[in-house]
């Protein structure tokens, strides 16, 4: 792996995706990419006693979707990255307890999927892991009873909210070829604009999403038109013009070129207010639908960039803004192996 830029990692020994698992909510499942997902549930306890044990079986179910589609086990993995919204990482933490994988647990609140998929790729490549797993989980209930007010408060909500999504999202990776690669990965600098609203995220995340694409484009000297797809994470209804906006001011038009998985994982009618958010919704979307999408052959270059706001409820009651990052991912169709 070299840097190449400022904040790019090139890989250099060939790492590949070779599978990946999903697990979702009801709402997700009913959205219209429910049925790519590979584990769907119809109510939010997912069989369990509460919302925290349920968050815990998606994370494992996505992790068994994964490994069961190239017939491997928990004792053939190196390494387990994964991470969530919960303090301290429980979610990720309780599952590395179930599997015995050698684990680093990593937060990066909404953008843990591709920051997961970023570090594990390098350690591949650095020969530190054969096999590694990255993983993130979210969940409605969960979040919102920690960030925000509990489910049974029923608080209103403005339209600007985001709607967490709840589902876990694993892939693997090693050298060994399939039809993606994972070719870089921008790693991103934390941003500030002093939103101090955390009923909208996509104002305070998306000049972070703008700061990374920017950055990528000028390591390595690329423009939106090498790509099929740039898909942010969950900035949503609100963060996604806003987006838009600024590359073009920086010269870049996105225009016919960006979507946001959390406006790809729900129907306007789900009462989502701005759309989706949450670990899982680049997560789901990009394991569940984008991945499938370039194995058919209808997408060849797919930048994906997961976007979190880096807050916690004491900082939030501490009247402190929301700092925001974005990484992003390349994921680019391999004709060699197909």
């Amino acid at each position: 792996m070299r840097l190449t830029g400022k904040q790019t990692w090139v890989y250099e020994n060939g790492i590949y995706l070779n599978s990946c698992g999903t697990a979702v909510g009801p709402k997700e499942a009913s959205g219209p990419i429910g049925q790519e997902f590979d584990v769907r549930h119809d109510d939010l306890h997912c069989g369990e006693e509460n919302w925290e044990m349920a968050e815990r079986r998606l994370m494992e179910q996505s992790i068994e979707a994964c490994l069961k589609k190239v017939n491997l086990s928990y004792g053939d993995i190196d390494l387990f990255l994964a991470g969530d919204l919960l303090n301290q990482n429980v979610t990720a933490n309780y599952v590395a307890r179930h599997t015995k994988i050698p684990f680093l647990c990593m937060f990066g609140a909404c953008s843990t999927s591709m920051e997961t998929l970023a570090v594990g790729s390098a350690m591949v490549d650095g020969g530190f892991a054969k096999t590694v797993i990255a993983s993130t989980s979210s969940h409605n209930a969960t979040a919102e009873r920690q960030f925000r007010y509990p489910t049974e408060y029923g608080g209103q909500k403005p339209a600007s909210a985001t709607f967490t999504v709840t589902g876990s999202g694993t892939a693997l990776v090693s050298k060994s070829k399939s039809s993606i690669k994972i070719s870089t990965a921008t790693i991103g600098k934390v941003i500030d604009l002093g939103i101090t609203n955390p009923f909208d995220m996509g104002s305070a995340m998306a000049p972070a999403a703008a700061d990374t694409i920017h950055q990528h484009f000028q390591d390595l000297n690329r423009t939106p038109d090498y790509y099929d797809l740039i898909v942010t994470g969950d900035l949503s209804g609100v963060g996604s013009p806003i987006l838009k906006e600024l590359l073009l001011d920086e010269g870049y038009d996105l225009a016919t070129k960006h979507n946001d998985c959390g406006l790809m994982i729900y129907q306007r009618d789900q009462g989502v207010f701005a759309g989706g958010s949450g670990c899982a919704c680049s997560a789901v979307v990009t394991y569940g639908h984008i991945v499938k999408e370039m194995m058919l052959g209808n997408l060849k270059r797919v930048f994906v960039v997961a976007t979190g706001a880096l807050l916690s409820p004491v900082m939030m009651q501490q009247k402190e803004s929301i700092p925001a990052i974005a990484h992003g991912v390349v994921l680019e169709r391999s004709e060699e192996s197909v």
